[in-house]
C-alpha cells in the first residue's frame, strides 16, 4: 500500500491544486460575474475594497493555481487573501470557524499554503518550463580535426 501511495503523490499533488484552483476561480467568478448561482451578496463595484480585490485574487489566483503556472506565488497571495478575510470578515462574528461561517475561508487558505511549500508538482506548466530551462550540453564542434 505505501509502494502505491508514493508512486500517486504526484498525480493527486497535481489533482489537489487543480481542484483548490477550480474552486477559487468559481468563488471569484460568482463574486464578480455573478456565475454558478453568484457570490455572497452584491456585486462589488472595481476596485472596491477588499471586495473586488478578494473576488480579482480568487479568479486570478485559481486560474494560475489550476495551470499550475506562477502556482507558488499565486498560492502565497491567495493563502494571504483567506487569511485576511477570516479575520476581517469571519473571526469577528463568533471565535469558531463552525460558528463563524469561515470555514471555507480558512480550508483556502491552509490549502494554499501547503501548494506554497509543496510547489505545483510535476504535472504543471511550471514544472514544464523548469525542465526547458534546462540548458542541454553544448554541441562538439565540428570540423575541428583531432590532434
Amino acid at each position: 500500500m505505501s509502494a502505491l501511495l508514493a508512486r500517486s503523490t504526484e498525480a493527486v499533488l497535481g489533482l489537489f491544486r487543480l481542484v483548490v484552483g477550480l474552486l477559487l476561480l468559481c468563488h471569484g467568478a460568482a463574486t464578480l460575474f455573478g456565475l454558478f448561482g453568484g457570490g455572497h451578496g452584491a456585486t462589488p463595484a472595481v476596485f472596491q475594497w477588499p471586495g473586488w480585490w478578494a473576488a480579482a485574487i480568487q479568479l486570478t489566483g485559481g486560474a494560475l493555481l489550476m495551470l499550475g503556472l506562477a502556482a507558488r506565488p499565486a498560492a502565497l497571495v491567495c493563502s494571504g487573501s483567506m487569511a485576511y478575510a477570516y479575520f476581517t470578515v469571519h473571526q469577528p462574528q463568533a471565535l469558531l470557524p463552525l460558528q463563524n461561517g469561515g470555514e471555507p475561508a480558512v480550508l483556502f487558505c491552509w490549502a494554499c499554503l501547503l501548494l506554497l511549500v509543496l510547489g505545483p508538482g510535476a504535472y504543471s506548466v511550471d514544472a514544464a518550463l523548469a525542465t526547458r530551462r534546462v540548458s542541454p550540453p553544448a554541441p562538439e564542434p565540428s570540423g575541428v580535426a583531432a590532434s
